[in-house]
């Protein structure tokens, strides 16, 4: 993978992590979970992508459609877990 394809997918998948905090309305602290989580999303995606075969999407190198599903599951679970109470007694 070239370094130009490695800054496109952190760009994109920075920009997936940015849109969930603005239709989430979260905090800056929140803001840097998103990103992160984008970040761990796509290139998991990504490379499951490449490890199991299936391309659709690609972008150049980058295996664009399962990064930006993985991107996005990992967003919704991340956001999921990171809003649960725990009860103290």
């Amino acid at each position: 993978m070239t370094i130009p394809a490695l800054l496109f997918g952190l760009v994109l998948s920075t920009a997936y992590g940015t849109a969930f905090h603005f239709w989430r309305a979260g905090s800056l602290k929140r803001l840097f979970l998103y990103i992160i989580l984008a970040w761990a999303g796509f290139w998991a995606g990504h490379f499951l992508g490449a490890l199991i075969g299936w391309h659709f999407a690609s972008i150049g190198p980058i295996n664009g459609g399962l990064a930006t599903v993985g991107s996005i599951l990992f967003l919704l679970v991340g956001d999921w877990l990171s809003r649960v109470q725990v009860e103290r007694k």
